[in-house]
C-alpha cells in the first residue's frame, strides 16, 4: 500500500473525516498522526534574539517588542488595580457565578494532590526526612491573541494557590490600544490575582526568567502559548521551572457500536476550532458507527462559525480508525498518548485498565471535553504531542520544592562510618572518605 495510509473510499470526493483500517497498514497510519513539538530555523533565531536583547537591555527590550508585535508601547506593563475592578463589576453577574463556581471546583480537586513533608526516625537516633515547600513567585502566562481565555487563569491559578505559592503575577497581551480581554481580567480577579501584565511573547516569558529592572525574576513559568512562547519557555528552563511545553491540542475518542455519533461529532468538532493543527480521532470497532460519524461530519459542519479552522484541522490530523475491537482500541490509544482521551463505550470503567497513556480520561458520554475545559475540577493544563508517556496534569506538585532532611546521630556515624569512608575510596574521592574518617577519629 506504500508510505501513506489508505482510507476507505466514499462517496463524498473529499470527505471531512477520512476512515482508516487500522489493520491494513497500522505503521503509515501511526506516522501520519505521530505529533512532535518542533521549531523552524526562523523561529528559533526570532526567539534567541529577543531572549539575548531583554537580558541584555531588560525594560526597554520588552517595551520595544510589546510595541513591534502587539501594536502599543505601554507606559505601565501592568494592568491598574481599577482596570481589574471594573471588569469583574461590568462583567455580567452569571459570568461571574460561573468564574466562582469553576474556580471553587478546581481549587477543591487540587486540594486532594497537597503532600505532606515527612520525617522518620531510622536506627541509631538517625533523623530523616522530606521537607515540602511551596515556590515563591510564580508567573502564569494567559493566551490573548487570536483568543481569549479565562478558563487558562483559573487553571493556573489554583494549583499555584493551593500550594501556596507567596506571589502569584499573571501576563497576558494586550491589543493595540493597549487593553486586556475584559474576561481574562474578570476571571484574574475571582483568583485573586492582582499583579497582572500586559505583555506576552516570548518577551514576556524572557522578562519573568531573567528579571529586568521593573520585574522580579520568577521561580516558574506555567501556561500555553503559541510557538514563540512554547519556544522561550524551552530555552530559558534552567533559569526558571516550567510546566511543560505545549504543542496543538488533541482528542481521541474511543467509541462503540451503541455510541451516540452525534455527540462523537461535536466532541471532535470542539478540538479541531481550537487551531488548524489540532488532532481529532476517533477509534472504534464498529463500521456503521464510523459511516455514521463520516456522514454527519459533512452534514454539519456547513453550520460551523469556525468551519475553516476545524475542516483544516480535520483534513490535516483527523482520522476515524476503524479496529477489531475495544482492546485494539485501547492499544491505538496508547500509541498515541493523547492529551485528551473519551471513552464513548458502554462499560467504560472495564475499558479504563487497559489504557495507560492520556492526560486526562473522560469516562462515559456525558464526559465530554468542555465539562473539563472549563468546570469540573481536574486541570485542562495536560501533555500534549504523546508526551501523557511520561509528563502529567498541571498540579500542586509543580508549584512546590521537596528537600531532603538529614541528621545523623554519632552513634550510627561511630558504626557505618568506616562503610561509608570505603565506598568514597572506591570512587576515587579521597576527601569524601577523610571527610567522614576525621569524624571516626574524633579530632
Amino acid at each position: 500500500m506504500g508510505n501513506e495510509p489508505a482510507p476507505i473510499e466514499s462517496p463524498n470526493k473529499k470527505p471531512v473525516l477520512k476512515i482508516f483500517p487500522f489493520a491494513d497498514n497500522p505503521d503509515a497510519l501511526m506516522a501520519h498522526l505521530s505529533r512532535t513539538v518542533s521549531f523552524d530555523d526562523t523561529v528559533q533565531k526570532a526567539v534567541d534574539e529577543i531572549l539575548q536583547a531583554v537580558r541584555q537591555r531588560g525594560d526597554e527590550a520588552v517595551l520595544d517588542y510589546t510595541e513591534k508585535f502587539q501594536g502599543f508601547r505601554p507606559e505601565s506593563m501592568k494592568v491598574s488595580p481599577e482596570a481589574i475592578r471594573r471588569a469583574r463589576e461590568e462583567a455580567d453577574p452569571e459570568f461571574i457565578s460561573t468564574l466562582k463556581e469553576a474556580y471553587g471546583n478546581i481549587l477543591e480537586f487540587h486540594r486532594h494532590e497537597v503532600e505532606k513533608s515527612f520525617f522518620y526516625e531510622g536506627e541509631g537516633g538517625v533523623l530523616l526526612g522530606q521537607r515540602v515547600t511551596p515556590m515563591q513567585r510564580a508567573l502564569l502566562y494567559v493566551p490573548g491573541g487570536k483568543a481569549a481565555y479565562p478558563s487558562s487563569v483559573l487553571m493556573n491559578a489554583a494549583p499555584a494557590r493551593v500550594a501556596g505559592v507567596g506571589e502569584i503575577a499573571m501576563t497576558t497581551p494586550c491589543d493595540s490600544t493597549g487593553e486586556v480581554s475584559s474576561h481574562i481580567l474578570a476571571a484574574a480577579s475571582v483568583a485573586g490575582i492582582s499583579s497582572v501584565y500586559k505583555l506576552g511573547g516570548a518577551q514576556a516569558i524572557a522578562a519573568f526568567a531573567y528579571g529586568t529592572q521593573s520585574i522580579e525574576k520568577v521561580d516558574i513559568i506555567t501556561g500555553p502559548g503559541n510557538k514563540f512562547v512554547a519556544l522561550a519557555k524551552k530555552e530559558v528552563f534552567g533559569h526558571v521551572a516550567i510546566d511543560s511545553i505545549a504543542g496543538p491540542s488533541e482528542v481521541v475518542i474511543i467509541a462503540d457500536a451503541d455510541a451516540n455519533p452525534d455527540y462523537i461529532v461535536l466532541d471532535l468538532f470542539a478540538q479541531a476550532e481550537h487551531d488548524a493543527d489540532a488532532s481529532s480521532v476517533l477509534i472504534t470497532p464498529s463500521a456503521s458507527l464510523a459511516e455514521r460519524v463520516a456522514a454527519i461530519a459533512g452534514e454539519r459542519i456547513g453550520g460551523m462559525l469556525r468551519r475553516e479552522v476545524i475542516e483544516a484541522s480535520l483534513r490535516q490530523n483527523g482520522a476515524i480508525i476503524l479496529v477489531d475491537s475495544l482492546d485494539e482500541a485501547a492499544r491505538v490509544s496508547d500509541m498515541l498518548a493523547p492529551e485528551h482521551l473519551e471513552l464513548h463505550v458502554n462499560h467504560p470503567w472495564e475499558l479504563l485498565p487497559s489504557l495507560h497513556h492520556a492526560g486526562a480520561i473522560f469516562m462515559g458520554s456525558s464526559s465530554c471535553e468542555t465539562v473539563g475545559d472549563y468546570y469540573a475540577g481536574p486541570n485542562h493544563t495536560l501533555p500534549t504531542n504523546g508526551t501523557a508517556r511520561f509528563f502529567s496534569p498541571l498540579s500542586v506538585r509543580d508549584f512546590v520544592k521537596h528537600t531532603s532532611i538529614i541528621a545523623y546521630s554519632q552513634q550510627q556515624l561511630l558504626r557505618c562510618g568506616e562503610r561509608i569512608a570505603d565506598f568514597a575510596d572506591r570512587e576515587g574521592l579521597q576527601a569524601h572518605a577523610e571527610a567522614v574518617r576525621i569524624r571516626l577519629a574524633g579530632k
